[in-house]
């Protein structure tokens, strides 16, 4: 009998583990990719069918993001109260962008020249599709640095919430928390209402998160189906060198980054575990920005610099996609024979510093970006970007886990730059590694007790 009560209480243990392992939204989401890549990879024709699993759930993230970090800019700036602030919080953070996006692009040059990936190919210019990349192309006349900054300012107050742009909800968000900081007290109430508002768009975000396996499923069931395994081994050793060189970016240079702030990278990255993976599976970073920006106030870091540089990052700080862009810049040159001179290397990084922001926050913006350098020093055949569209999906995957990683870590930086981290908070809280409402192993998680991280 003794034996029997103890068996039921073993196996009853061992089942709150498992249980307790199946909650952890970064093992659904492994599940759910393995899952896809098996689909993908032995049924391709019924894989390409679950691309709307992946589509709905980034769109229904996407419809949250704007409005919580309108909410979030605009509670931050009213509650701090004090312009000069707010002012040394955005120059702090330009210049870590610029500094970090710096360094991408010539990691990314400098990699490209030592490891010549493309030699060998030989693609003749004028046998490649050019009809193929014409969309992006014609993008790409767009893109100019007068019209990025005069795109900022809305044409209406509510036309960047409807299209879903980063930087005009920015624009308005900050006039509209500098607007309530000059009203003073009577602006409390407003400020309450809007606070309590944000907190019901995290709570949908966390009711969305729940499928979010499903959604990374979808979308690598997708990229498998679509362009296949023989696509990838093709053009293998490109994949292979941005992955090599963004990961070790991460650990390095922004590795270095946070322990100048005080942070260990490993317990930082153990943190948002779950959102690297779900925009690793979705290939969009955008969609994780409210998850993160919650994290990160739950870290300790002030409202204020998390709402302000954790979105502008999306446009100023895009360090996997400058990777990307170098490293791809520098296989067309290899794999079309054409030869770049010191000069034209350093002109195509100088144009790249404006070229990756110009394109933020558009479809196919790593694509459109590089459109736009290439023409700029007329030795490039554009149609060479024919050569990337069958793995550059692949590729996506890490330029947003690249790209989220790297705006986190510049939230965490900037903000103890400016004194805005409570960080013993953050110290025990990245040390622990425990969020709420999740139990520990070999307890059940009780009913209704998910997370809202």
């Amino acid at each position: 009998m003794a034996r029997e009560v103890l068996s039921t209480h073993s196996d009853s243990k061992q089942t709150n583990i498992v249980w307790y392992w199946l909650s952890k939204l970064y093992v659904q989401v492994i599940i759910g990719v393995l899952i896809g890549t098996a689909i993908g990879f032995f049924e391709p024709q019924l894989a390409v069918a679950f691309k709307p699993l992946g589509d709905v759930f980034i769109r229904a993230i996407k419809a949250v993001v704007t409005p919580i970090i309108f909410m979030t800019i605009v509670v931050g700036i009213a509650t701090i109260g004090d312009m000069r602030k707010i002012a040394s919080i955005g120059i702090k953070a330009l210049i870590y962008f610029e500094v970090a996006s710096t360094i991408a692009l010539l990691i990314g040059m400098a990699v490209g020249n030592l490891w010549p990936v493309g030699k060998g190919v030989n693609a003749d210019p004028a046998t490649l599709d050019a009809g193929a990349v014409a969309t992006y192309v014609q993008k790409a006349h767009d893109v100019t640095l007068v019209e990025f900054f005069i795109n900022i300012i809305p044409q209406t107050f509510v036309s960047p919430f409807v299209s879903g742009e980063i930087l005009p909800v920015l624009f308005i968000a900050v006039l509209f928390g500098l607007a309530l900081c000059k009203l003073g007290e009577r602006a409390k109430p407003l400020i309450g209402t809007l606070e309590t508002i944000s907190h019901a768009l995290f709570g949908m975000v966390n009711i969305i998160m729940r499928f979010a396996p499903l959604g990374a499923a979808g979308a690598m069931a997708f990229t498998i189906g679509k362009y296949g395994i023989g696509t990838l081994l093709n053009l293998g050793q490109l994949v292979l060198a941005v992955y090599i060189v963004s990961i070790l970016f991460v650990i390095f240079v922004l590795g270095a980054f946070l322990r100048l702030a005080g942070f260990s990278l490993w317990k930082v990255l153990s943190y948002f575990k779950d959102e690297i993976l779900v925009v690793f599976a979705a290939t969009s970073a955008e969609t994780m920005i409210p998850r993160s920006m919650a994290k990160l106030e739950h870290l300790g870091v002030k409202k204020e610099v998390v709402g302000l540089v954790m979105p502008t990052g999306f446009s100023f700080n895009m360090d996997g996609t400058a990777i990307y862009m170098t490293m791809a810049v520098l296989f067309i040159a290899h794999a079309t024979n054409t030869d770049l001179t010191l000069w034209h290397q350093l002109t195509i990084l100088l144009i790249m510093l404006f070229t990756s922001k110009g394109a933020a926050g558009v479809t196919g913006g790593g694509f459109i970006a590089l459109a736009a350098t290439m023409p700029a020093i007329g030795v490039l055949p554009v149609a060479g970007l024919a050569l990337l569209i069958g793995v550059d999906r692949f590729m996506a995957e890490i330029r947003a886990a690249t790209n989220l990683t790297s705006n986190i870590i510049a939230t965490l930086v900037v903000g103890r730059w400016v004194g805005a981290v409570d960080n013993e908070r953050a110290q025990a809280i990245l040390e622990s590694g425990e969020m709420p409402g999740e139990a520990r192993p070999g307890e059940a998680v009780p009913l209704g007790a998910a997370s809202t991280y």
